[in-house]
């Protein structure tokens, strides 16, 4: 047994379910990005919510338990993705990773952007010439020190 096993039990009761992500952020009391993320393997939950999981998805304590261990981060399985949708991601950073690079460097010094103190948000946005993702990406500015 091994969290991605835990992983594919979990995608396999939410496609046997027709369970929504969104629908089960609400069991957690979490975002549907944090608990999409959690129950994808790549958060670490509390016992109150591995006890939730193993409810909603007939899990046994040993699978419950590997949830509450710090996972391996990183879900793809090549350094350049081949899916289509997150490669676009890749092609995003590909071409607008060094904007984004200075833009943050001119407005708050040298650092980075946490992705550990970190929030997004994925929306539907109407477009009449055909709807639109709108991801919106929260991290804290962590500057580099001086030692």
């Amino acid at each position: 047994m091994d969290r991605n096993q835990v992983t594919q039990k979990i995608i396999s009761v939410k496609v046997a379910k027709g369970l929504r992500w969104a629908d089960l952020a609400g069991h957690f009391g979490q975002s549907k990005e944090w608990t999409t993320a959690a129950l994808l393997g790549q958060m670490t939950f509390s016992r109150a919510q591995a006890d939730k999981a193993q409810e909603l998805f007939g899990l046994t304590d040993e699978e419950a338990a590997w949830l509450q261990i710090v996972p391996y981060k990183g879900s793809l399985p090549t350094a350049v993705p081949t899916d289509p949708l997150i490669y676009r991601w890749y092609e995003i950073v590909s071409v607008y990773g060094t904007t984004i690079k200075e833009l943050i460097h001119e407005e708050f010094g040298d650092g980075i952007m946490s992705a550990i103190d970190f929030s997004m948000d994925i929306q539907r946005e109407a477009d009449p010439k055909g709807d639109r993702v709108q991801v919106l990406l929260s991290g804290k500015f962590l500057p580099y020190k001086s030692y």
